[in-house]
């Protein structure tokens, strides 16, 4: 869940976050506050030329979402620099079973948020980029094995090098492009 989104302001922030969710194996975004249908548009342009299922939903009532994840059994991870250390928390994070909801911020998070969270969770304890905090989160929780999702659907995949840009069409011959 991206809270404190503003359209005028953070696209850009908040489409990272999205693209950082998807790559590092999150099923979906929810976004508290006002729709923002390019961001949608975006994604859905992302998933249908890189592959891969993202839904990107918008709330505007985002502790009510977040007391219903609960009570239906979810446990929800507050990223912030004023929680426990990432360090300290992430393996007991790693093992739940329940379904679990990521809550990142952008501008002053509110107390409730902290106190509806199951972990406050800190990724260091200097001002940081949410981006950042969670790609570490996602890299951590899922033991970097997030690098092994192949998405099947793709129309276009990345080939490793060490020079140049290699890109595939799937079903067609490769393209390179040189730097």
């Amino acid at each position: 869940m991206r809270l404190g989104h503003r359209p005028s302001r953070d696209k850009r922030i908040t489409t990272h976050l999205c693209l950082v969710a998807r790559a590092f194996g999150a099923q979906g975004i929810y976004i508290a506050g006002i729709r923002d249908d390019a961001i949608s548009k975006s994604l859905d342009k992302i998933a249908g030329t890189w592959g891969g299922a993202f839904w990107v939903e918008f709330t505007p009532n985002p502790i009510c979402l977040l007391k219903g994840w609960k009570k239906s059994g979810g446990k929800v991870a507050h990223l912030t620099m004023y929680g426990v250390p990432v360090k300290k928390v992430i393996r007991k994070i790693a093992a739940l079973e329940e379904e679990l909801l990521v809550v990142v911020g952008g501008e002053k998070v509110p107390k409730e948020y902290y106190l509806v969270s199951d972990f406050n969770v800190a990724i260091g304890d200097q001002p940081h980029s949410e981006v950042a905090a969670l790609a570490i989160f996602l890299d951590r929780i899922t033991r970097s094995l997030w690098e092994e999702v192949s998405f099947k659907d793709a129309r276009l995949r990345i080939i490793p090098s060490d020079k140049g840009k290699t890109v595939e069409q799937m079903g067609q011959k490769k393209e390179s492009f040189l730097r």
